[in-house]
């Protein structure tokens, strides 16, 4: 590490030394320092860079893989309350239609009752009719022989002409 330290700051020297404040560009030139350039130090940097680097990224990487695997757990519990408050609003749903279910039977039940009561009040006033027409018919049947009786006991009471014999 000390070496790739010493290594930069070389670099610096040289690039502070080359191009000043007053120089025009500072990418004037820099084509012809790249062969000047060691490629040992160049891979003692990189080396050194990634070294320092890597560490951190791999504990980044884990516990970004640590965080993902917590979403994935977090999602697939947050979709099964999902599917629990889903089957709440079913039972819900599924109590209000026994409830009315249970309202319409009691509607059947009253109108079943009603047509019962009505029925036997019709069958009772078929009867009662049916008496009555009855004793009208018996009565009408009464007169009609007290008038034949009457008619018979007038032919009986008018007086007949004697047959002359």
């Amino acid at each position: 590490m000390a070496s790739l330290f010493t290594d930069s700051c070389k670099l610096q020297e040289f690039s502070v030394r080359r191009f000043g404040p007053n120089d025009a560009s500072p990418d004037e030139g820099v084509v012809e320092d790249l062969p000047l350039i060691d490629e040992k130090a160049v891979e003692q940097l990189t080396e050194g860079l990634i070294s320092y680097y890597l560490p951190d990224l791999q504990q980044s990487k884990s516990a970004l893989q640590e965080l993902t695997q917590n979403q994935v757990v977090l999602l697939e519990t947050l979709e099964q309350e999902i599917s629990k408050f889903k089957e709440c609003n079913w039972i819900l749903d599924i109590n209000a239609l026994f409830s009315e279910a249970k309202h319409y039977h009691n509607k059947l039940v009253n109108i079943r009752n009603e047509m019962m009561m009505l029925h036997e009040k019709t069958s009772k006033l078929k009867k009662r009719a049916l008496k009555l027409q009855q004793k009208r018919q018996k009565e009408e049947l009464e007169r009609e022989q007290q008038r034949e009786k009457e008619l018979e006991r007038e032919k009986q009471l008018t007086a007949k002409p004697a047959r002359r014999t």
